[in-house]
């Protein structure tokens, strides 16, 4: 036992084996969008050039950003994804690939939530400068939806007129299962790029089993995530969740009962700081939404109550029997 806890100690004291963050460059250029019958990137100012899906209609009325979750891209938001169906109504929709993740720079690595974050910052104020005087919104998916959370915070955060937030990723450090997050750790500090795949837990992200399959036989989407990654989209689940009083802006938070992902007890501790922060806050759930709401089989019910948010009108899922939600029951 002796002999165990001596191994254990040194393994914790190794210094050559920590989490590891890709290598963001410093501020040397301006930031700019690349398009030309529509917009294929975001350049950083770092030179780090972020490829976007954008859908454009002739007269927008409004924009959004869409920012994908953990291992996927911005393809998440064309079909089966929303960006086309707000497009068709009014919206400009823009979402890209963060770094890490898809086509974008240091594919598998974490960036670092500040470095997520700034780019966003960046992004947001570049397409307002695209459609100046337009009402412009964050669709956050999961991961997006922490990293919209995180820019909040931001010295000078994003200039957004409200956040739609999609079961977003909060479950950090604080809320974490202490032995999950004790074995996290010690993994993350001796076997930083060790891979993870998740099979074989029987945990199931959506109802769209056509799309899932599209996932898995998307070579842009990563199947096997680094173990410091995991570490560092635990620290950013933390500070979004430590953002939640103090975002701002109005919010809309969607949650599905079914979802296995993001578990509902760290997410109504999050609806009751933004509440208790005195944040204009309105919670959906869907008693039959799984975490991937936005792409579930009723994802054009969740996409019907983000547009009438928008449009400041009654959200048509509030009339719908919510007692199956608990906390997220509107009040």
């Amino acid at each position: 036992m002796l002999r165990f806890f001596a191994v254990f100690l040194f393994i914790l004291a190794a210094p050559a084996c920590a989490p590891r963050q890709m290598t963001v460059g410093d501020a040397a250029f301006a930031p700019r969008l690349e398009h030309g019958s529509s917009v294929t990137a975001a350049v950083m100012t770092d030179g780090a050039r972020l490829p976007v899906l954008s859908f454009e209609p002739e007269n927008p009325r409004a924009v959004m950003i869409g920012l994908h979750g953990f291992n996927d891209y911005a393809n998440a938001f064309a079909e089966p994804g929303p960006g086309a169906w707000f497009a068709e109504r009014g919206v400009a929709f823009y979402a890209y690939d963060q770094r890490g993740f898809g086509r974008a720079p240091g594919h598998g690595r974490w960036a670092g939530d500040q470095h997520m974050a700034q780019d966003l910052a960046v992004v947001v104020s570049l397409v307002r400068q695209r459609h100046s005087g337009m009402p412009v919104y964050l669709l956050g998916e999961s991961m997006g939806g922490a990293v919209a959370m995180r820019a909040m915070t931001l010295p000078e955060a994003p200039a957004v007129d409200g956040l739609i937030l999609a079961a977003p990723a909060v479950w950090g450090w604080q809320t974490m299962n202490p032995f999950y997050a004790a074995v996290l750790r010690v993994a993350a500090h001796t076997v930083p790029s060790g891979r993870l795949t998740g099979r074989g837990l029987d945990i199931w992200p959506s109802d769209n089993i056509e799309m899932l399959r599209a996932l898995a036989d998307d070579p842009q989407v990563i199947k096997e995530t680094r173990i410091d990654a995991v570490y560092g989209l635990v620290g950013l689940m933390d500070r979004a969740y430590e953002a939640s009083g103090n975002l701002g802006v109005p919010v809309l938070l969607l949650y599905g009962v079914r979802d296995e992902l993001v578990p509902s007890g760290p997410t109504a501790a999050v609806l009751d700081a933004m509440r208790g922060g005195g944040v204009p806050v309105t919670a959906l759930c869907y008693p039959d939404g799984w975490h991937m709401l936005l792409r579930d089989l009723q994802r054009e019910t969740v996409w019907g109550d983000i547009a009438a948010w928008i449009e400041g009108e009654e959200l048509p899922s509030s009339r719908r029997d919510l007692r199956p939600c608990g906390a997220f029951a509107q009040d």
